[in-house]
């Protein structure tokens, strides 16, 4: 990989190159990127959805774009410091080419900004009632006849193919989607690879996988154009992707546990004690004994932390920027942190103390059903509209649907897969009012 293809600016349907240095010096492509996405209804929608903490009555606790946001100004943060490094490094991306330091920081900020863009309501948990809906649910028998890979797309749903499908797909009208440069979806998959063929493997990359295969061809004309492609044919992680990834390892870490100790599931000054082994070389003892409140104690840490996660992130990635390259470093940055112990030792204690509490999981629970009951009442009525059979309640179903959901009329796979997204692409309060008007 080289990084004059990676930082391409070409867009879904472009017939010539954009080339940076002959762009509008007050607003690049790349910072296009970041506006199309912040003005997107699919972004909206993470206003209304569970960060970790569904439901909460508390105004402090995140959500899925309060989460977004943050993780977008840490990913800014270490765009320009490795841009800044790579522009040393690399002179002729300046000189010849027009890049600045703050177009690293602008396409990272674009792809963290979208980085969840397509993740179902109700957490992570969201995914795993669309998939268990087509293992063990009603949903079953929907996919006998489909084939491994349209199966597995189902089964294993993931937020991030779905996110790249709102980017890219084509509706009549709206080619590309968002229409987002080929350098910002780059950094957007971290997870270069369709369902299929399923080979566990060590790399941070095969973890999950980044598109279905309605949309693989959109993928493909990515990873051509930025040169991701192996000689195996399978497709290398954009280096930018790692930067992504470690703004939202950052911001989770830390922010996540802020939200259990202001809501009290954690004590504080069990919590400040691990924040502060993170920091203990950068605080400044003076100005921390002067904060009164745990607010101001807890804000003090949370930021010292993630300025030094956001150095340590830029070290790591400089120092293996050429295996990088090659695509041979196969984990994520924060794995070869120095501070990786107290990060893992947060981590652990809001899986114990945030992620298994009892009140997370009992939402959990409504939001699971809630889906089961959507899907199995749309998937039905879809199929049956395409056979010409439908039932009163399906009709009815069918009419609450909005006018932009184009469902195909003989295809099983396209059918399920569409059902299935909108779905995903609902609100924590939406589910849970369709679950209701269904009932």
């Amino acid at each position: 990989m080289n990084w004059e293809q990676l930082l391409s600016l070409r867009r879904n349907g472009d017939k010539q190159k954009r080339i940076r240095s002959e762009q509008d010096p007050t607003r690049s492509g790349f910072e296009v990127d970041y506006d199309r996405v912040i003005f997107s209804s699919a972004f909206r929608h993470l206003q209304d959805k569970t960060q970790v903490i569904p439901f909460s009555q508390s105004g402090f606790v995140h959500t899925r774009l309060t989460h977004s946001l943050e993780v977008s100004v840490v990913g800014r943060s270490l765009g320009r410091s490795v841009g800044m490094r790579l522009l040393q490094k690399y002179p002729a991306l300046s000189m010849t080419y027009g890049y600045q330091a703050h177009d690293f920081g602008t396409i990272i900020a674009a792809a963290c900004l979208a980085h969840d863009i397509g993740n179902p309501p109700f957490g992570h948990s969201g995914e795993q009632a669309i998939g268990d809906f087509f293992t063990a649910g009603a949903g079953k028998d929907l996919i006998n006849n489909l084939s491994e890979a349209q199966q597995q797309d189902l089964i294993r749903f993931e937020g991030n193919a779905n996110g790249f499908r709102i980017l890219t797909e084509h509706r009549e009208g709206v080619p590309g989607g968002l229409r987002l440069s080929y350098a910002t979806l780059g950094a957007f998959t971290k997870y270069p690879k369709a369902s299929t063929p399923i080979k566990p493997t060590d790399k941070v990359s095969d973890k999950k996988f980044g598109f279905f295969q309605a949309q693989a061809d959109a993928f493909a004309d990515v990873a051509d154009e930025l040169g991701l492609r192996n000689s195996e044919n399978s497709c290398h992680r954009h280096p930018l992707a790692f930067l992504v990834e470690a703004a939202d390892d950052i911001c989770y870490t830390l922010i996540d546990f802020e939200d259990g100790i202001n809501l009290g599931w954690i004590p504080e000054s069990y919590a400040l004690e691990y924040l502060i082994k993170l920091v203990k070389d950068h605080i400044d003892t003076n100005k921390y004994n002067k904060l009164k409140t745990t607010t101001d104690r807890l804000a003090y840490l949370r930021a010292l932390s993630v300025g030094v996660l956001i150095e340590d992130a830029t070290r790591i990635f400089m120092e293996n920027e050429g295996a990088i390259l090659a695509g041979d470093f196969s984990h994520a940055l924060l794995e070869k942190s120095k501070y990786s112990a107290q990060v893992d030792d947060i981590i652990r204690l809001s899986i114990d103390k945030i992620y298994r509490s009892e009140e997370v999981i009992e939402k959990e629970v409504k939001g699971y059903r809630a889906i089961h009951h959507i899907l199995d009442v749309l998937s039905n009525a879809v199929i049956r509209q395409s056979a010409g059979n439908t039932t009163a309640l399906d009709r009815l179903a069918l009419n609450l649907l909005p006018e932009t959901i184009q469902f195909s009329e003989d295809n099983r796979y396209q059918q399920l897969l569409q059902t299935s997204c909108f779905v995903a692409g609902l609100t924590d309060g939406q589910a849970l009012r369709w679950h209701k008007k269904l009932a």
